[in-house]
């Protein structure tokens, strides 16, 4: 009887599979913890389904697993496929599935884990500043072609430092040089490169500015993809060469400077000219000007010879004295002609003066005749026109007299 009362009292007290199940249930779905959730593992397996993907993922010591779905409709936003041996962060929800009696992640996103996210990381940053235009040749700034002063941000102990003062100093003596000493690697680098960069800008006297560092590994030269860095760099008021040491990969501050090389010393190299190879070219430019002044003036002779040729062959001489000649000939025609016209004009002029005196009458009235004026002026010309009484002026060869006619 005391082992069926107890039979009894177990089975009133013993949880259903079912409600086992929900209450698991229960506890994974309703902790905050587990309603979103990153984890980090290593793709052991993958299939894909028409209503999702599933992979298991693990730890890479195999100590744990836990199953995964991407359901169809999630997996084109997915940043990183699951693919077997990968290892990738993901993150999601816990479900429990009381007929299998299994929980599982239900995966809203996965991202490349390590050097993958780091990359996944450049790759949108890269996105959204060329979207802003930072990137775009046009922004690109020339530099100057004899600056007076420069600026250098780099390590105080770096060799970068000294390698730029050597190829300065070496190319254009007496430029000077503007240090802002700066943190290139670590968690501080970014900000302290800011700063930096900010330094010279408040000073004001430089021309333009190299930003550099001696080379590293890939994680040590995250600074220069660092936003804050590559907007201090696109916002700075002069021209931006960066030396950063790395042939493979260009990082941001490259992309947005407005002249990128690979080494600091290919960075100096950049901003000054060599004196050197100036004074070379001058040579050559003076050089090239004397034997083009040369070929100018043997051309010049060659062509005032050929002139001079020219002018004997067309005997200028012998047609100019012919043209003398016939200048004195039509001289002397015109002056005959001159002279006979004015002859010519003389005597005309006589005869009109002599025709001219032979009809003055004062002329007529020298001779003794005498001009008779009525009272009104006019002349009287016979007696019929004349009255008793009338006065009348006579006008003699000399004088006048005043009559009556009775």
């Amino acid at each position: 009887m005391a082992s069926d009362f107890a039979g009894s009292m177990i089975l009133d007290t013993a949880l259903s599979v079912s409600g086992l199940t929900d209450y698991l249930r229960l506890l994974l779905e309703n902790d905050e913890q587990l309603r979103q959730v990153w984890i980090v593992g290593e793709v052991s397996s993958a299939n894909n389904h028409r209503s999702g993907l599933f992979f298991t993922l693990q730890d890479p010591d195999g100590t744990a697993a836990i199953k995964c779905v991407v359901w169809s409709g999630q997996i084109a936003k997915l940043a990183q496929l699951p693919v077997a041996g990968e290892q990738i962060i993901v993150l999601g929800s816990i479900r429990l599935y009381p007929q299998r009696g299994e929980y599982q992640l239900t995966v809203w996103q996965a991202l490349p884990a390590g050097l993958g996210l780091q990359a996944l990381r450049y790759q949108q940053l890269k996105n959204r500043l060329l979207a802003e235009g930072l990137f775009d040749p046009q922004r690109k700034r020339s530099l100057p072609i004899h600056p007076q002063t420069i600026a250098v941000v780099t390590s105080p102990t770096a060799a970068a430092w000294g390698d730029i003062q050597k190829t300065l100093k070496h190319r254009y003596p007496g430029l000077q040089v503007l240090f802002s000493p700066a943190t290139v690697q670590g968690e501080q680098a970014p900000e302290s490169i800011v700063k930096a960069i900010a330094r010279v800008e408040r000073d004001g006297r430089a021309q333009v500015l190299i930003l550099s560092r001696g080379g590293g590994a890939v994680e040590e030269l995250a600074c220069f993809n660092d936003e804050r860095v590559v907007r201090a760099v696109a916002d700075c008021s002069i021209p931006v060469v960066t030396g950063i040491g790395h042939q493979r990969d260009e990082s941001l501050v490259d992309l947005v400077a407005d002249v990128c090389v690979h080494t600091p010393t290919a960075a100096a190299e950049t901003v000054v000219p060599s004196l050197a190879e100036l004074y070379n070219l001058h040579r050559q430019r003076v050089a090239a000007l004397h034997e083009v002044l040369l070929y100018s003036q043997t051309s010049a002779e060659n062509d005032l010879q050929r002139l001079r040729q020219r002018l004997l062959n067309l005997r200028l001489d012998k047609q100019l004295q012919q043209e003398a000649q016939k200048l004195t000939w039509q001289r002397q025609q015109l002056l005959q002609l001159t002279l006979g016209r004015s002859q010519q004009a003389k005597q005309h002029l006589q005869l009109l003066r002599e025709k001219l005196i032979s009809l003055d009458p004062k002329a007529v009235l020298q001779r003794g005749y005498a001009v008779v004026r009525q009272e009104n002026g006019a002349i009287a010309r016979t007696a019929a026109e004349l009255a008793v009484g009338d006065e009348l002026l006579i006008q003699l060869s000399q004088g006048e007299v005043k009559v009556k006619v009775i």
